[in-house]
């Protein structure tokens, strides 16, 4: 067996890509190695989506790049959205990277390796119009008990912060038979809940005709498999519709979890974002979904100190999300982007008030969360066990309906058993800023 090390970055779109390379690698004859000591072929799926990701990108990179020096013999290649978005600058600025292939190219990925010598450094199409089928080989690198499945590729939301349209592509939908396949394997595999990701959720179908959508999609996944929680990561906050909101609240399998990422709650900074919607857009969609969903989890996300930001949009923001006491929020600082529009943009917020700006939105959020994991205490919940804690040997630690993987919080349960994979009721006894604390109902 030839011996493979991967390191995969970025996000869990980004996750699915690399789970279908070790597919097509572990069936080209490679087993994975934790020690990157013990591979030959060393392979890195980066992001490079804003600029502290293309940062870690190039710091794995050289991290990996020092065992090559160590064993000349050892092949580097990188690939991903790193790739898509720099090409053939990156060959100039990583010499120690023996092949860079794009997004395209990744479900080549053996032959590539194969032809390592007689390729080119860097293997790149323009623009990137990949899209994953359910034929193609998926090794999972999640518990067995969860997982991902993509439903689009690229966007056609045309946000001037954004890279995603010129690193991914325009829109493209998977057809639901294709991920109905995808979700019954996985069902027969053993997977109790499933994640549906894209750019935009909201997008899918609208390039495939009137008759595919979102809502479609969820109701033969419903009824074709038996998984039992269905989430939903990445809706657009205008598509996020009432057809939606009844099926969610008609079927309990899909969880009451959305998320949502606003961006700003200010007109002036909604309207310069690119974003198709203003505050009231906002307020009226809040409400919307707590009646539908008076228990659903709300996330979003708000992107701090975008040019021509004012203390008074802040203090806007501070007040919706004071109101609003929204469920979870990450916060970050605007990076100007090489490429987008927004990077020309005059009135930039200096650096020094964007952090400020950033650490007042932080710490309101903090003592919200806090607030609203303590209304758990006392109540039963049902939670997905993922195994031991991280934390302790002595501890469980799971997973509600309102935690999304691997973003939110957790459940430390202190008393009772179950196996990785369980469904289980807890009853919460504690809460903390971010993480509650139970124990097994039996």
């Amino acid at each position: 067996m030839k011996k493979l090390h991967i390191v995969s970055l970025g996000c869990a779109k980004n996750l699915v890509d690399s789970e279908m390379m070790l597919g097509i690698l572990e069936l080209g004859g490679y087993e994975v190695m934790e020690d990157p000591t013990e591979a030959e072929l060393l392979l890195v799926n980066t992001c490079g989506f804003i600029r502290p990701a293309v940062e870690e990108a190039v710091d794995e990179i050289l991290r990996l790049a020092e065992y090559k020096k160590a064993d000349p013999a050892k092949k580097l290649v990188v690939t991903g959205c790193l790739v898509q978005r720099y090409g053939s600058d990156l060959q100039q600025e990583l010499p120690e990277v023996d092949l860079f292939v794009g997004i395209d190219d990744e479900e080549r990925i053996i032959d590539l390796i194969a032809g390592l010598g007689e390729e080119s450094g860097i293997v790149l199409q323009h623009p990137s119009r990949f899209i994953l089928s359910s034929k193609m080989p998926r090794r999972l690198s999640t518990p067995p008990f969860r997982s991902y499945l993509k439903i689009t590729e690229g966007c056609d939301n045309r946000c001037t912060y954004c890279m995603i349209p010129s690193i991914r592509g325009d829109l493209r939908s998977r057809s639901i038979i294709d991920l109905i396949t995808e979700a019954s394997a996985l069902a027969e595999a053993g997977v109790r809940e499933l994640t549906l990701i894209a750019q935009d959720l909201t997008g899918y179908g609208s390039d495939l005709g009137p008759d595919t959508n979102l809502v479609t999609l969820l109701k033969a996944l419903l009824a074709e498999t038996d998984i039992p929680w269905l989430r939903l990561l990445y809706l657009y906050p205008v598509s996020t519709g009432t057809e939606l909101l009844q099926l969610m609240a008609d079927q309990p399998r899909i969880l009451p979890y959305l998320d949502i990422p606003f961006q700003h709650i200010s007109d002036p900074v909604l309207k310069k974002m690119g974003r198709r919607y203003g505050r009231q857009d906002l307020e009226h969609l809040v409400k919307q979904i707590r009646g539908y969903l008076p228990d659903c989890a709300l996330r979003t996300t708000m992107l701090i100190g975008f040019p021509g930001e004012t203390e008074q949009d802040v203090v806007e923001l501070l007040d919706c999300l004071q109101h609003w006491q929204l469920d979870h929020v990450g916060v970050f600082p605007f990076e100007a982007e090489d490429g987008s529009v927004a990077a020309g943009f005059a009135d930039k917020v200096p650096e020094e008030e964007k952090q400020l700006r950033f650490q007042r939105v932080m710490e309101l959020q903090a003592e919200i969360s806090k607030s609203k994991l303590q209304q758990y205490v006392g109540r039963e919940e049902v939670v997905l066990v993922e195994g031991l804690s991280r934390e302790s040997d002595l501890l469980l630690e799971g997973r509600t309906r309102y935690q999304a993987p691997d973003i939110d919080g957790c459940v430390y349960i202190n008393e009772g058993t179950a196996n990785p994979g369980d469904i289980v009721k807890v009853r919460i006894t504690e809460a903390h800023i971010y993480d509650l604390v139970g124990k097994i109902i039996d």
